[in-house]
């Protein structure tokens, strides 16, 4: 079946959204499955940036279909905006398509995510304060509100007033803060409703019926794997799953029609917010990939932790979405180290390791145990084919391939769509 599925194989921030751009160009239907606008991705097409936090990055192809699935929790005022902006820009918007059983974030929810934030102090996880982790808790609790409720007004306003009353009892009393007023919330989100009713349908119809035609469906990641609520370094994680398996319910579709599994990875390793980060770089080396690969949230702006590339925590991911092959991410940004340096197993308490551990106790005392390469100084940016990479550049990319045991298949030498090594075929 031709299905493509890339994910973030890291922390996140891997540099999926030029990936997905990229194979969007042979693809029929790109699918988004999960998170909200807490993730970010930035495409340069002809030295014209977009940068993207709810839409599909197929948006910018004419002939594509572009799916927010079930799985995401969607603020209907972010992506208006959104729209406003590509419109603006001459992208045309009227091929997206949103699931009617989408959640919708209301500003309640951003105001108790940056309060509840402040409170724990210390304590931060890192969020974004977009209000992603109260929806989803709300959809949990099976209190939330669905985007295709918003079409009946009566019925909205309803659900609305209730959630309303309940969540200003507990901004007011247990936050001590100003709470909301409903009719108001109404009024705009029935505001939003009229603008993106055009948009709204039962995307998992044309997911599967796009699949059983045998058309090239990609499903696109946001965030990246250790911020997976189950499987990552919890409990600073997301609250979603940005995994493979993620998409078979966040998108509607059985396992079985998932193909390929892509993991964007960077050359070295990079992570936001708090949490322990084994090969992390607290020097000059990493200030220069932080400068060098322009490490800050597209979301945010927030600087990037910086390290050099951990191949334990590769292989775990790798174990745990089935990757079947690499996309290595920013390689230009090691161009110029006269040595770099892959993590390629954990010294914890006098013992080599090889898994990632799930207690964040024991991976704050893991300590990388390092294998040195000579890097290259060659600019590699304009470089098209595999073969015409230098020989140190090659050999990293070989030791990464030997220790993670995935193959690289593609491999990113810059910012934009054309600066992309394509070693096979995908699609």
């Amino acid at each position: 079946m031709p299905s493509v599925v890339i994910i973030g194989a890291q922390w996140g921030d891997e540099g999926k959204g030029k990936i997905i751009d990229y194979l969007a160009g042979e693809a029929d239907v790109v699918v988004r499955a999960q998170g909200g606008n807490n993730a970010g991705h930035t495409v340069i097409v002809e030295d014209k940036k977009y940068a993207f936090h709810l839409m599909p990055s197929g948006v910018l192809y004419n002939d594509k279909k572009n799916v927010i699935g079930n799985g995401v929790v969607f603020d209907p005022e972010g992506f208006l905006k959104e729209i406003d902006i590509l419109e603006a820009q001459g992208v045309d918007t009227s091929n997206v398509m949103i699931d009617e059983r989408v959640h919708v974030i209301f500003p309640y929810h951003k105001k108790i995510d940056a309060l509840e934030e402040d409170a724990r102090g210390e304590d931060k996880i890192g969020t974004t304060k977009k209000g992603i982790g109260p929806c989803y808790m709300d959809k949990i609790e099976r209190s939330g509100i669905r985007l295709g409720e918003l079409l009946d007004r009566e019925h909205f306003k309803s659900r609305l007033f209730s959630q309303v009353a309940r969540k200003n009892k507990l901004i007011e009393k247990y936050y001590e803060s100003q709470g909301f007023d409903p009719q108001e919330i109404f009024d705009t989100y029935c505001g939003y409703a009229d603008r993106l009713k055009k948009y709204i349908t039962d995307t998992t119809v044309i997911v599967h019926e796009a699949l059983v035609e045998e058309k090239k469906v990609l499903f696109e990641g946001a965030q990246g794997t250790l911020l997976d609520i189950d499987l990552g370094t919890y409990p600073y994680v997301t609250s979603s799953h940005p995994t493979s398996g993620g998409f078979c319910i966040g998108a509607g579709v059985g396992p079985n029609m998932i193909g390929e599994v892509i993991g964007a990875v960077k050359a070295y390793t990079t992570r936001v917010g708090s949490g322990p980060f084994p090969t992390e770089l607290h020097d000059e080396t990493g200030n220069l990939i932080r400068t060098k690969g322009n490490e800050f949230g597209t979301t945010t702006g927030r600087p990037r932790r910086c390290g050099w590339f951990d191949g334990v925590m590769v292989k775990y991911t790798s174990r745990i979405n089935g990757l079947t092959a690499i996309s290595l991410m920013l390689l230009d940004v090691l161009s110029g180290f006269d040595k770099i340096k892959m993590c390629v197993g954990y010294q914890y308490k006098g013992e080599i390791i090889h898994h990632f551990p799930a207690d964040l106790n024991k991976l704050a005392e893991c300590k990388p145990v390092y294998k040195e390469l000579d890097g290259w100084q060659e600019d590699i940016t304009s470089i098209e084919r595999y073969e015409d990479l230098p020989e140190n550049a090659k050999k990293y990319i070989k030791a990464i391939e030997e220790y993670t045991q995935v193959p690289v298949k593609i491999i990113s030498v810059g910012p934009k769509r054309s600066q992309t090594i394509i070693r096979e075929a995908i699609f």
